[in-house]
């Protein structure tokens, strides 16, 4: 046993893929058979590795979650900020610009008031608890676009570890509560073709809420909803320590 363990040390990255493998198959079955697909795999694997980290917190001591048991030091590296902006900029590039042209002006609309209004609710919340300084401001206004926009908009900045994550729990919430509501707001909203799943998506931003959302509402309505929330996420890691940043700024005052 003690070699396996030396072995799967040495080898922590290998072990990290295949511990975030088995997480993301528990996750998916999980979906499955407990939600019907409601409640996106995504969600629930993120959801387990939030517990995860806080156990391996808890139980080590550390800050840095599971990645301070010995076992599962790869997991630091695996969800380091060099992989997790490897996979951003990846998705920005499997995305042709041209087809956005396809959801109109509806769309464009859709995603600058989306991810305008995201920043401004996140920030005026982050206020209200107290984080009134522009970056925390921007850090968590980013997690109330997405889960994603959040930590690259505070790492960029240089939040601290708290702020991030306040972020990712803030965009997570977003994620699952548009997942189990697309369902019942899409008759209210028109949500039955392309072009308003296409508007929605920029709206909402969330991928993977708006693809689980969508799922359960129609699952030919997918692509099109994703299309524009890809195009969301990548817009806001743009904006987000840029454009926002200084206009809170220059709001704060610092």
């Amino acid at each position: 046993m003690e070699m396996i363990t030396d072995i799967l040390v040495k080898n922590g990255l290998v072990f990290a893929f295949v511990t975030v493998g088995v997480v993301m198959w528990l996750s998916y079955q999980l979906s499955d058979r407990l939600s019907a697909g409601r409640l996106h795999g995504s969600a629930v694997a993120i959801i387990i590795g939030l517990v995860l980290a806080w156990i391996g917190g808890i139980a080590t001591g550390g800050s840095r979650g599971l990645a301070d048991v010995p076992l599962f030091t790869g997991i630091g590296l695996m969800g380091g900020a060099m992989l997790r902006d490897l996979a951003i900029v990846s998705t920005a590039y499997g995305v042709d610009i041209r087809e956005i042209r396809k959801a109109g002006a509806a769309g464009i609309a859709a995603l600058a008031l989306g991810i305008v209004m995201s920043f401004v609710v996140g920030a005026l919340v982050a206020a209200a608890f107290g984080y009134t300084d522009a970056v925390s401001m921007a850090t968590i206004g980013g997690g109330a676009a997405t889960y994603i926009v959040g930590p690259v908009t505070g790492t960029a900045l240089g939040a601290s570890s708290e702020v991030i994550a306040l972020s990712v729990a803030a965009g997570l919430l977003k994620a699952v509560l548009v997942m189990i509501g697309t369902p019942f707001v899409a008759p209210l909203i028109g949500l039955n073709n392309p072009k308003s799943a296409m508007a929605y998506g920029g709206l909402m931003g969330t991928t993977s809420g708006v693809a689980g959302g969508l799922a359960a509402t129609d699952k030919r309505l997918v692509p099109y909803g994703a299309m524009t929330a890809t195009f969301y996420t990548g817009l806001g890691c743009l904006l987000g320590p840029s454009v926002m940043y200084l206009a809170l700024l220059a709001i704060t005052g610092g």
